[in-house]
């Protein structure tokens, strides 16, 4: 399990982990009608499993805007909700490769494992999301047969992205799934690292706030344009 940390040590940023109050859990499924009958859904606060951080939609001003997405066996849907900052009790990174490992199928360790030992090298935070960080955080079955392995690599200024990311293709060349996944800065602004790879001039930036086109070098060198 990550660990959480108390939502005023920082504002929840992009793929953290949005573990809510119990009475905030009451309050989001008492304003959904849609959602009051759906048995898994109403798990969520008993087992305090987390949301995740989303970007909010323009008609939602206030609060902090939350997802969570149901595993295969609930039609993976896709729940929006809102939630009052007091309701935030903690916030956590997503879970580390390491954390991970244990819920992904067996094929997929050795991969876990290269990338791992890559990120370490090149002093990068690996994590993961979507399927397999969602499975290893529920224990419900989210990884099927088509999943791809979703990596976060939060690289540091000193990182040689462009040396990280033709090291992450080289693995991708053996792996058993695809590798999906983001880049992403100290300001918590993100590119998908097949992007930097394909030596795009601009890139498709996606943050918290907003996404935007941006030049290359000027994400690279931490300028984001936030």
């Amino acid at each position: 399990m990550t660990s959480p940390c108390k939502h005023g040590d920082r504002p929840p940023g992009r793929h953290d982990l949005v573990f809510v109050s119990p009475a905030g859990w009451r309050a989001m499924l008492d304003a959904r009608d849609d959602l009051a009958a759906d048995s898994l859904l109403a798990r969520w606060p008993k087992m305090r499993w987390p949301t995740i951080r989303r970007r909010a939609l323009p008609h939602e001003a206030t609060g902090v805007a939350l997802g969570l997405p149901l595993p295969p066996s609930a039609g993976k849907k896709r729940v929006a909700l809102l939630v009052e900052i007091d309701h935030v009790a903690s916030v956590a990174r997503p879970p580390s490769l390491q954390q991970a490992r244990a819920y992904a199928p067996r094929n997929w360790w050795p991969t876990l494992d290269r990338l791992d030992g890559l990120a370490r090298r090149h002093s990068v935070d690996a994590r993961v999301y979507g399927s397999l960080a969602w499975q290893s955080l529920t224990g419900l079955d989210y990884v099927t047969g088509r999943s791809d392995l979703d990596v976060l690599f939060e690289f540091r200024s000193e990182t040689d992205i462009d040396r990280f990311v033709a090291d992450v293709a080289a693995i991708e060349t053996s792996a058993p799934i695809r590798l999906d996944g983001e880049l992403m800065s100290a300001d918590g602004a993100a590119v998908n690292w097949r992007e930097v790879h394909g030596g795009a001039s601009e890139l498709l930036v996606k943050s918290i706030e907003r996404v935007v086109l941006l030049d290359r070098h000027q994400f690279i060198s931490g300028a984001t344009g936030s």
